[in-house]
């Protein structure tokens, strides 16, 4: 009974595992609104190098 706990238990964790690593190579976040200029408005930025 125990290793079939310890074994089911394992499956979980691993296909858990799985799902987070398609999620973050499957998944394109869409662009935030930024600042395209640099420029002096108070509370926003810039980004660094915008991909979009």
């Amino acid at each position: 009974m125990a290793w079939s706990l310890a074994a089911a238990v394992l499956i979980v964790v691993a296909a858990a595992n799985a799902h987070l690593v398609y999620v973050a190579v499957a998944s394109q976040p869409d662009c935030v609104a930024h600042l395209k200029e640099a420029g002096t408005q108070a509370g926003a930025f810039r980004a660094a190098k915008p991909a979009c």
